[in-house]
Parts: C-alpha cells; structure tokens; sequence
C-alpha cells in the first residue's frame, strides 16, 4: 500500500483512524461463535480510545459472552474519497454502576424505537485504516508490451 501523499491507496494514521471513527455514526461489529462469523450494524459513540455502543439483550450479547474478541469497522465515502477503519479488540458488557452513568451522559441514542439498556465496551486491541481516490477504473486491456500474454 502506497502511503504518499496524492497515492490511490494510503494508510492512515492511529489519529487518522480515531478521527475518522468519531466523524461517523453507524459501523459493523463482526462476531465469531463456534466458528460462525456474524456481523450487526450498531450506532456507536466514540469514548477515548474505546468504542461504545448500546444494545438489547440477544444474540449480540450472547455471542459476546462466548466470544469477546471483535472487529468493528467503519468507513465514509462521496464521489471523491473512500476510507475504512477496522478496530479490533476486546467487547465487554458495562456492569458497574457509575460506568454505566458515564456512558449514559455520551451523546448517543437508538436509531431504532427499541429500548436499549445495555452498554457494551470496545477497548482496541489494534486499528487500522485506509483512505482512497475513487475514479474510473483503468482500461484492463490497454496493457503494456511486457504485459502481453505469450
């Protein structure tokens, strides 16, 4: 991956990640059980260096308590850029009380009519992220001399 400036593709830097992940709203958290992966759309808020995001009890939380290990991914795009931000880490329920305060003072809300009560915890365990030039995609078929098949 090409990280200069003007590059199709570059990496983004931890701040980058952090920035981009605050910027947005709505990610995909991805779940292992017995080897089954599953991925929810989950509105989230940004705490630190931690993700947070509230849930009902279900699957998510089920699946959690066998497995906390998780990715979480977000990206944002328009006609000129794309990026993409996975975090990786550790998902714990919030259970004690004054977590659970803190967590309800963040400016977060279901998008859904739901009510959701419990709070869950992503503390990363890596991030990482990339940004793109979107733009037409190359003739395939223009190949060089040294790319003709023989």
């Amino acid at each position: 991956m090409d990280t200069t400036k003007g590059a199709v593709v570059r990496g983004l830097t931890e701040d980058e990640c952090w920035d981009l992940l605050a910027r947005c709203e709505l990610g995909r958290l991805a779940v292992a059980v017995n080897g089954e992966p599953d991925v929810f759309p989950v509105n989230y808020v940004v705490d630190g260096p931690r993700v947070l995001f509230r849930t009902a009890p279900g699957s998510k939380l089920a699946e959690l308590s066998v497995n906390p290990r998780v990715a979480f991914e977000v990206d944002e795009h328009d006609d000129t850029f794309g990026a993409s931000v996975v975090l990786k880490g550790t998902a714990s329920r919030l259970e004690l009380q004054r977590e659970i305060d803190e967590a309800d003072a963040l400016p977060l809300a279901p998008w859904i009519p739901t009510l959701k009560y419990r709070w869950v915890r992503i503390t990363p365990i890596s991030i990482t992220g990339r940004r793109f030039t979107r733009g037409p995609e190359p003739d395939r078929y223009a190949a060089s001399a040294g790319d003709a098949w023989t």
